[in-house]
């Protein structure tokens, strides 16, 4: 099921300051081999304290506008994917709307956690379909840790802030364009059955009044264990359901791209699909993970890096809080 609907140019952005390993060790009890062996993390990054999600988005949505020759008045939807937005209201999309100078196009946030960028994906496809001559503006944008916990180690070494950004439009010729990727596929799944797995609170089920100190619910809230098992079968289930609804085999996938949340996931959904360490793309060591961002991160490292070549079949696979998960199939 082929469809001719495009990303053009990525964009990405990470904040200068980088919190390494050794920096985690004093701040909780932990050390490198402890977080690489659970994690394969070494680095991390933070925002400095004068910038937010939305600054991030916006000079990721910069780059990726950039990239892919459009102006910001060229845009005609923003969608922001991210589970830590500026503020509950208003929408971080608007704010980096604003910030861009886009004035009048509608701009509205996704929160699906982790899977955010391929929501966001599947949600642009369906605007385009209704809007044709739609340019969609797709940001994923996170500011994770701002909700961190440092004295729990099971969450503190884990994730760090970013940006990713793209385009995503129609394609008449039915080709990638210069520094983009025809989007063939996307599945999306949900199961809220889960939602107590990985929560980040602050949110309106907890009533707060003027002067109460936050407790731990405000917090990055996940059960590892658990998460494994769901993820890597639901991420493997995935990866089999849209490679054969559109007719291919996993031979036929040039690269995976995960969602980069765990390297001992990737591993295991690597291993379980039959895609060596030649096959799957991997970042984590260099941002930990960056929740909605971290697909798009990952897709700009790997293009910068010449990974994709012309004619390459891309799977992009993810889960996360909700609990959801998804995937998608990109042409180069």
């Amino acid at each position: 099921m082929t469809s001719h609907l495009s990303i053009q140019g990525f964009g990405a952005y990470v904040p200068a300051r980088r919190l390494s390993n050794a920096d985690l060790e004093r701040l909780v009890d932990t050390s490198d081999e402890w977080i690489v062996t659970r994690t394969g993390i070494r680095n991390r990054h933070v925002l400095a304290d004068d910038e937010s999600g939305a600054d991030a988005g916006t000079i990721a949505a910069r780059r990726a506008l950039e990239a892919a020759g459009l102006a910001p008045e060229d845009i005609t939807h923003v969608i922001t994917a991210t589970c830590t937005p500026d503020f509950l209201c208003p929408n971080t999309a608007c704010l980096i709307s604003a910030n861009l100078g886009i004035h009048g196009p509608m701009a509205f946030d996704l929160s699906s956690a982790c899977s955010g960028f391929v929501y966001g994906l599947e949600t642009a496809r369906g605007l385009v379909l209704a809007h044709p001559d739609a340019k969609i503006l797709l940001v994923s944008t996170e500011a994770l840790t701002r909700r961190i916990n440092w004295k729990d180690r099971g969450t503190s070494v884990v994730f760090g802030d970013g940006a990713g950004a793209t385009v995503v439009s129609a394609c008449a010729e039915g080709k990638a364009p210069a520094g983009g990727a025809l989007i063939e596929d996307v599945v999306c799944h949900a199961d809220g059955g889960q939602w107590k797995l990985l929560t980040v609170g602050g949110g309106t089920k907890q009533r707060y009044e003027a002067g109460d100190p936050v407790d731990e619910a405000f917090y990055i809230h996940m059960e590892g264990r658990e998460i494994y098992k769901n993820a890597v079968r639901t991420l493997t289930n995935v990866c089999h359901e849209i490679v054969e609804r559109n007719g291919y085999t996993l031979d036929d996938i040039d690269v995976l791209v995960p969602h980069q949340a765990n390297l001992r996931i990737i591993e295991a959904v690597g291993e379980r699909l039959g895609m060596g360490e030649d096959r799957v793309f991997v970042n984590i060591q260099d941002y930990g993970n960056t929740s909605a961002a971290s697909i798009p991160l990952a897709l700009n490292d790997a293009w910068r890096a010449g990974v994709f070549k012309p004619g390459m079949l891309a799977l992009l696979t993810t889960f996360g809080g909700g609990f959801t998960w998804g995937a998608a199939l990109l042409r180069f």
